[in-house]
């Protein structure tokens, strides 16, 4: 393999960033940002533990739910999951953290890394409330960096067209991959029906 090692040797083969594409990135959730965070259902967390280890958590809720407090600050609800916490641990030991929002349909995306806060209580827990539901625990971004990523990746993708869809069936479900990779006794049906169930009734 050619291992790249140095930043040279990586800018010899890649080249430099656009003028304009440096330029891009800003300190602050400007209005377009705003409008885009307000419109995402879902936005993927991206954090590290001190070793550098790394984690990549999806988050969805109703669009709207991420609140906007200022044009430095943004607020996550934590809502049932694993409990395995592995980005949770993470923001406690390293505070780094990058968000990338998605709307449906649109092939740009938008980016933002800055320091991440887990908190537990704050006035604006009220707002967080989804289906009557409280949060128990929210994340705290505080915005350092954040632009807007080109269409490139979601164009070569087509991640929006369905006629380029895998049909569902020629993949494994949940049920047959936790069998198989757990060593189950139980069938994947039944596996499948309990998780079904689960992701229903435990949303929030």
């Amino acid at each position: 393999m050619g291992i790249i090692d140095s930043h040279e040797a990586l800018r010899a083969i890649v080249g430099e960033a656009a003028e304009l594409t440096q330029k891009k990135v800003i300190d602050r959730i400007d209005e377009h940002a705003r409008t885009l965070i307000e419109h995402s259902p879902f936005v993927l967390l991206a954090t590290s533990a001190p070793d550098g280890s790394c984690d990549v958590s999806p988050r969805g809720d109703p669009a709207g739910s991420v609140l906007v407090l200022d044009e430095k600050t943004l607020v996550l609800a934590d809502r049932p999951g694993n409990k395995l916490i592995d980005s949770f641990r993470n923001i406690v030991d390293n505070p780094h953290a990058g968000l990338l929002f998605l709307v449906p349909g649109m092939n740009e995306t938008l980016r933002v890394n800055g320091r991440a806060t887990l908190v537990s209580e704050a006035p604006f827990f009220d707002s967080l409330v989804v289906k009557g539901k409280r949060p128990k625990l929210a994340v705290v971004v505080e915005v350092r960096e954040l632009y807007m990523h080109c269409a490139k990746a979601f164009l070569r993708s087509s991640l929006w067209d369905p006629s380029t869809w895998p049909d569902r069936s020629a993949l494994p479900s949940m049920g047959t991959i936790m069998r198989d990779q757990l060593s189950l006794p139980t069938s994947a049906e039944e596996l499948d029906a309990r998780l079904d169930e689960r992701a229903m009734t435990q949303q929030y």
